[in-house]
């Protein structure tokens, strides 16, 4: 995808001007954080833009050496390597220049459920938190737990957890779905493969001003936690639930031993899911399709199969199957199907841009 001379320009005018802003002194507060952000936006894009500029440049340059009989086989072999070179960098600079998301840069919610499969599907729930709390780390993401309904064998009923660090909703945001496991369970005394199931929605966490709350709005009970653990149970009233009145949304959160803590950690994920909520409304019907991608949590639907007798995950989106199943759940080879679902999205808005 060729991008227009005059588009290169107006990206070189633009940081220039953006640069010139940031080194006047000048900018204060709001201006200078929103200046900054659109500085490290564009800076990426600049460089690109440059590096295409530079290299047409030294093409036109090379091509006019062609009619010099001494420097003929020179500018051949450079050109002939500039060329095929140069499709790479214009595909990277159109990539850039792709509109993004605005949720992208923000930290996210990652809610794991288990679903069909009873207690081998809260064991799974519990291996695929542990995957994402390792990819996290790599990462040099921060994860930490907001809400805990953890099962009597171990793994969770669900999890609620805040991951924070740079561009988390933009690598996790293609998780979102339904998760599918096939193993022999160790409760399973005749070797029998099962299918079970966790559901995965990942949404993106707001700041306050993006997501106003009405305390009018808010319907707030408090009760005596209760859980699996006997270590776990309050014998006060500190778990916290929040009703949001006009949306019909519930969020709890018992896990905390203060009223105070538990409360905010559920606003926090109210906040988030109201702004998912927002997010949906505003982008309409092809929102919701994505949204519908998490489902019930029924076997038959899913995104992604994680298959222990064969060694295999296989993401069903884009029929990439890789023979990594223990590198893949130890966190560091989910990176691999995470950059393969970005380029798959990349590209298709690329060719939706071409046509």
């Amino acid at each position: 995808m060729q991008i227009p001379a005059t588009r290169l320009d107006q990206i070189a005018h633009r940081f220039a001007e953006l640069e010139a802003r940031m080194a006047s002194g000048t900018l204060e507060g709001d201006a200078f954080v929103k200046a900054s952000r659109d500085y490290a936006e564009l800076e990426p894009v600049a460089k690109a833009a440059a590096q295409v500029k530079a290299m047409r440049e030294e093409i036109a340059g090379l091509e006019e050496m062609l009619a010099d009989p001494e420097m003929k086989a020179m500018a051949e072999e450079e050109l002939a390597e500039l060329r095929e070179a140069l499709p790479e960098r214009e595909r990277a600079l159109a990539i850039a220049l792709l509109p993004r998301d605005s949720a992208d840069s923000k930290p996210a919610m990652l809610e794991i459920r288990a679903g069909t499969g009873g207690d081998e599907a809260a064991l799974f729930a519990g291996d695929l938190y542990r995957m994402y709390e390792r990819f996290a780390a790599e990462q040099g993401w921060r994860v930490e737990p907001v809400s805990i309904s953890a099962s009597e064998v171990g793994g969770f009923k669900e999890i609620v957890a805040n991951v924070t660090g740079t561009g988390v909703f933009a690598k996790l945001k293609f998780e979102s779905g339904v998760h599918r496991v096939q193993r022999v369970p160790v409760t399973e005394s005749g070797g029998r493969i099962h299918t079970s199931a966790a559901t995965v929605a990942v949404l993106p966490e707001p700041d306050e001003v993006d997501v106003q709350i009405e305390d009018k709005d808010l319907a707030i009970d408090v009760y005596r936690a209760s859980g699996a653990g006997g270590q776990h149970v309050n014998t006060t009233d500190s778990a916290v639930r929040i009703t949001h009145l006009p949306t019909g949304l519930v969020v709890t959160c018992q896990d905390g031993r203060s009223q105070h803590k538990n409360r905010e950690k559920a606003m926090q994920v109210l906040r988030s899911r109201l702004y998912e909520k927002m997010r949906d409304e505003a982008q309409g019907a092809e929102a919701e399709a994505r949204k519908a991608m998490v489902g019930s949590g029924d076997r038959s639907e899913r995104i992604r199969t994680y298959n222990f007798p064969q060694g295999r995950v296989t993401d069903h989106r884009i029929g990439l199957t890789l023979h990594k199943l223990e590198e893949v759940l130890a966190g560091p080879g989910l990176a691999e199907v995470v950059d393969a679902l970005i380029a798959e999205d990349e590209g298709k808005r690329l060719a939706a841009l071409s046509e």
